[in-house]
Parts: C-alpha cells; structure tokens; sequence
C-alpha cells in the first residue's frame, strides 16, 4: 500500500492519497483544488487515479475534486445524503471499494454535516469472498474527515443557515464519534481532515496523526457521556466562523469553472491598476504589515501572505467581487493560487514591483498608524482617550489577559459588527502580534473609519509593558 498525506498549513487542511502498488490503482481524498502535486505523485509512482472523494461538503476550501476528475476521469464520491451539479458516486454505508489488495470501506459519519463519511483503510484484505466487514485484521487506519479531529470533533454548528439546526446534528455527531469511530480498535491510525488553527473546531492538535485508543484517552468529546451532554460541549465556544464559509458550502455542490494555474492574472501598469480600483474592484494587499503600513493604496485591505492568507482573506473580502493583488515581490502566482483554493477567482490583474509602481501613483498612495504599547498607554490616560479593539478569540484572551475597557471582535466577525464601532473616537486595534490588527485596522479605513491605529507587537508588546522588569515576561 502506499498512504501519502498532503498538508495545506495556511488552511490546516490535510488530504489523502491511497494506492495499491500492485494494480496501481489511487484514490485521492479532500483533494485541494491546484490538483499539480498529486498529479505528479502519481505520475512518479506509475498510479492511476480511478477515484476522488470527498469526505463531506467543505466550507473552508474549494475540493478539487472536479480539476482531478477533468484530468484524470476519475469518479467523485460522497456520502449517500449528498446532492450535487455534477455526476458523482454515492458511497453508502459498508460499501468497500477495492484497489487491488488494498480496499477502503465507508462508514456513514454524520454530524459535522449530514452527508459526511469516513473511509476506513484496510492494508490487505482477503481474496476469498468473506467480506472485509468480518475484520479479522486491523484496519491500517481511518481517515474521519471533520468528524472526528485529533484532540477535537467536527463542529455541528456550521449548516444553521441551511435549515439543519445544530441540536440535530450534534445528536448525529454524538453516534458518529462514541458509538460508530470508538467502537474501532485502539490500533486504527486517525487521520482527520484538519489540523490546528482550522476554524473547524476549536480545540485542533498540531499532531497530523493519532490513533483511535490515544484519542480515547485524552479527547474531550471521545469520554463517555450523554447525548446531552456531548451537544452542550461541543457547541460551546466555537470561533466565529469565517464569512467565506457558506460560499464555499454551495460551490462545492455545483458544477463550476475549473482552476487553470496556466491562466494567471496579468500585470497592470499602474495607471490601469487605478482605473481598475476606481471602477469598484477591491485592492487585497498581501505584503508584511510593516511594507503595508509604509505606503499602499488608499482603500486597500492588508492580508500578509505569511501567515493564514487564504482564510483571512476570505474572512475580510467579499467573495462576488473583482479582487486587484499587491503582492510581495514574485509572490503574485502564490497569492493567486492561494485566492482559488477558497474560490476567490475573480482577480483581474496585480501589480509588478509594488514598491516602484506606488511611487508611480503617489497621489493614490497613504501610510498607517502603527503605535507602540507605550504611546497607547499614554494616550489612554489622555483627555480623548482612543476606544481599544481586541481582534483575538475568546480562548486567546482566557489564557493570556486583555487591556481592561477593551471591546471584544474577534477578526473573523469584525466584518459583520462594523455598527458597532464608534465614527467619532480613535480606534486602536490589537491582536496577539500585530498581523490580525494590520488587517482589521485596513479593513475599517476601507470602511471610511478615518481615525484608526493598531499596536506594534500586539498583546504581548502590551504584557511586557506591565511586567517586572527584572523578570523575563512570559508572551
């Protein structure tokens, strides 16, 4: 058997390939949509790719699964609930799907979504006819998709908007995790479809792997308990969920244009790039904070590429927009490739060289308040006191403290509560380090905020502020 995992750091994503090297049959699963380095791993490997499935309806991506069917004419499968635009197999409950000596089995997994499954990896399984169900030998491992995470479960909280509430998905959730995934034995690898950092759960590890007994022993939601009490803990406290999400959801379900990594947005003269700009088109700007802070486009929104680019781009930019792209220095494809992984395809154009065409442009160009902890100090004990905004979770301001009076938007639902922000007063922004508040403060001066600044270093440059200064500060 060969069993490759894929790892998309930026979006904690984790896809599957899994082949038999006799027959040389693949299957890919959660692909993401540039398909390029699973295409080539089979290529390398002699496999061919006869199946794709997707273990439920992302929200959080755009699977691959149509970019790898057009070039490889391979099935698409899901769970039996699923609909969908296009042809797929439906894969029901028990089904085994041969590869050779390697087969993978379905198990039915509802509750981070009605239609979600896992695929249960079997290494060998006998060529007589009793059936792999009998389970004489373990199961090399399970991939659970959003079901089960390591350290965490799926949540069941994110189809609210579709009419499925998620009282009755957690309730699905529940049979999912303690009685279908902890009845297989202690032995079986877990490999899940995310990892830590993903809005997905609120509780990810940053292990790519575990097993069924580990997750047994140490996961919060795997403990006995009742019903009840699962749905109650595994609602609570769940980040926000990115406003891309539900666009996501319904563009993994229809049949839409395919990703072409060879039909990359051009470069625009400045001038162009302006009328582009003035014309309605949103100006994403994927340079550091700092570079951002410098100089940029008036109106434009600071999404560093270092860093969780693609989610926060799709937490702070609308998604039926034309998009214009700053990037840093011959990052341009990068930052457009990472744009198409959440569905984000409407770019028209990016500027070369940043920093020369700006100065082209000067006129269109304005720099950003950045204060350090001590001048927002001072200025808190000042006649016009700025209003503070805490960009971090609930979780984030638990562990480690928060600036007393501060108002509380975590990023992912700052766009939705701008209301709620004073016009009057200057604002300053925080987050943990000063890469989520160069965000949130550019988001709000496209929103005609005109007097807002965000704290270099963030949080922890304000918790050194006030520790002692003979102690090394714990950040």
């Amino acid at each position: 058997m060969f069993f490759a995992q894929y790892y998309l750091d930026c979006l904690s994503q984790a896809s599957y390939m899994i082949a038999d090297e006799g027959s040389g049959q693949a299957v890919v699963v959660d692909p993401r949509r540039d398909v390029a380095e699973y295409l080539a791993d089979a290529e390398a490997r002699g496999f061919s790719v006869v199946g794709v499935i997707n273990t439920h309806f992302h929200a959080d991506f755009v699977a691959g699964h149509l970019e790898m069917a057009a070039r490889t004419g391979a099935w698409i499968g899901y769970g039996r609930r699923a609909e969908t635009e296009y042809p797929i197999r439906k894969l029901a409950d028990g089904e085994i799907i041969r590869l050779g000596d390697v087969a993978l089995e379905i198990m039915e997994t509802p509750g981070h979504t009605p239609e979600s499954i896992s695929v249960l990896v079997h290494e060998h399984h006998e060529h007589h006819d009793r059936r792999v169900r009998g389970r004489d030998t373990v199961p090399y491992g399970v991939l659970t998709g959003d079901a089960l995470f390591i350290g965490d479960v799926g949540r069941p909280d994110l189809l609210a908007s579709t009419g499925v509430t998620a009282q009755e998905l957690g309730a699905m959730l529940y049979d999912s995790v303690q009685n279908k995934l902890m009845a297989l034995p202690d032995e079986v690898r877990v490999f899940p479809a995310h990892g830590a950092g993903s809005a997905c759960g609120k509780n990810l590890s940053t292990e790519k792997q575990s097993t069924i007994g580990a997750e047994r022993a140490t996961n919060y939601a795997c403990a006995p308990m009742s019903e009840a009490e699962f749905v109650a803990i595994v609602t609570a406290g769940q980040p926000a969920a990115p406003g891309y999400f539900a666009y996501d959801a319904v563009l993994n379900r229809k049949d839409r244009a395919l990703f072409d990594p060879a039909g990359a947005p051009r470069p625009l003269a400045p001038a162009e790039f302006i009328d582009r700009r003035a014309a309605g088109a949103v100006v994403v700007d994927a340079r550091g904070p700092q570079e951002f802070a410098a100089g940029h486009l008036l109106g434009s929104v600071n999404v560093p590429a270092d860093g969780r680019f693609a989610e926060q781009a799709g937490t702070v930019l609308p998604a039926d927009t034309d998009l214009l792209v700053v990037a840093p220095q011959n990052r341009e494809e990068e930052v457009v490739t990472r744009l198409a992984r959440i569905g984000f395809d409407r770019v028209a154009g990016y500027l070369r060289s940043p920093d020369d065409a700006l100065t082209a442009v000067a006129e269109h160009v304005t720099s950003a308040g950045r204060l350090t902890a001590a001048r927002v100090r001072a200025a808190l004990q000042g006649d016009n006191p700025p209003v503070v905004v805490d960009l971090r979770s609930c979780g984030e301001r638990g562990e480690h403290g928060f600036i007393d009076g501060a108002l509380h938007i975590p990023l992912g639902e700052l766009p939705r509560r701008l209301d709620e922000l004073p016009r009057d007063r200057p604002l300053v922004l925080h987050c943990a380090g000063g890469h989520r508040s160069s965000i949130g403060a550019s988001l709000l001066r496209r929103h005609g905020f005109t007097d807002v600044s965000d704290i270099l270093g963030g949080y922890a440059a304000w918790a050194l502020l006030s520790a002692p200064a003979d102690v090394p500060a714990a950040v």
